[in-house]
């Protein structure tokens, strides 16, 4: 079997623990940021933990992380 690709845009966006959780940026922070309340803004900075169903569509991107 040929080695599978890693979809490009997948590898830049999320990283896995070494436990094999999938980290990822923060939603909500590219647009309509002037309704947003600072502690909103204040609490989406950095990364998240990815939820389970989520995380298990990323790793099919990233056959091999």
């Amino acid at each position: 079997m040929p080695k599978m690709k890693t979809k490009s845009g997948a590898k830049k966006r999320f990283k896995l623990t070494a436990t094999g959780k999938v980290r990822g940026q923060q939603a909500g922070k590219r647009h309509m940021m002037i309704k947003r309340t600072n502690k909103f803004i204040r609490n989406a900075r950095g990364t998240v933990i990815l939820n389970e169903s989520d995380a298990k569509i990323v790793r099919k991107f990233l056959p091999y992380a």
